[in-house]
């Protein structure tokens, strides 16, 4: 990851960044390589060679948008008790394949985890965890659909699963079902966050998608097999 980071806010506890795609955030025992959390840490090391950074909310590897981390433990620990709660509207905008069969809805129903990595979903809540999405449809063609996410939980894979499951999986995304990869990537950003940092102070962070989520919708021509 060569490029400068691109920060969206900061004060003495805060440090939220716009990720780009195919970063991860963390490190994983299976994919150790560079991430979003070592460029962040030596950005505040630069500042202060003491300074820590700890991570408050994640994104999947190939999705671009908001991530939160915090300078110190006591932050980290106020934001993510009850993350939930604190995150008071979390945003996306995802680019799916086909057009919608609704402009609007919910899908709610319980995801679990097999031990392939693969998230799949359920009516049966004792076989997995509530998942909560509302979709919008902003923009459309004969090939895709521009969707506004809200998701009122944050599981694994869950907008990805969802979509999948509506019968439009998200382009870019080979592991739940797409066919067309135009972007080159997953098209999944996360593009909106209010959050509360204090009791009644809501920090409201903006992160518009890329120009290429809409761009498509004018070259869909120019579309190209996924061949990762």
């Amino acid at each position: 990851m060569k490029k400068k980071l691109n920060i969206l806010y900061e004060d003495k506890n805060i440090l939220i960044i716009n990720k780009p795609a195919k970063v991860l955030t963390v490190a994983t025992s299976k994919e150790k390589e560079h991430t979003l959390y070592q460029e962040v840490s030596a950005y505040v090391k630069k500042q202060y060679p003491k300074n820590k950074i700890f991570i408050v909310n994640r994104l999947d590897k190939d999705t671009s948008g908001i991530v939160v981390f915090a300078k110190n433990e006591k932050t980290k620990q106020n934001l993510q008790k009850d993350w939930k709660e604190k995150a008071k509207v979390r945003e996306y905008i995802a680019v799916v394949e086909g057009k919608m069969k609704e402009r609007e809805g919910t899908r709610k129903n319980y995801l679990y985890e097999d031990k392939t990595l693969y998230v799949h979903e359920t009516d049966n809540p004792k076989k997995g965890e509530l998942a909560i999405t509302h979709y919008q449809v902003l923009q459309q063609s004969n090939k895709y659909s521009l969707v506004k996410i809200i998701i009122e939980t944050g599981k694994k894979n869950q907008i990805r699963v969802h979509l999948k499951g509506l019968g439009n999986p998200i382009i870019g995304d080979k592991k739940y079902g797409a066919t067309k990869n135009p972007l080159g990537r997953l098209g999944l950003h996360a593009t909106y966050l209010e959050l509360e940092i204090s009791k009644g102070n809501i920090l409201k962070i903006e992160c518009p998608a890329p120009k290429e989520f809409y761009q498509v919708f004018g070259s869909a021509t120019n579309e190209k097999k996924s061949n990762d």
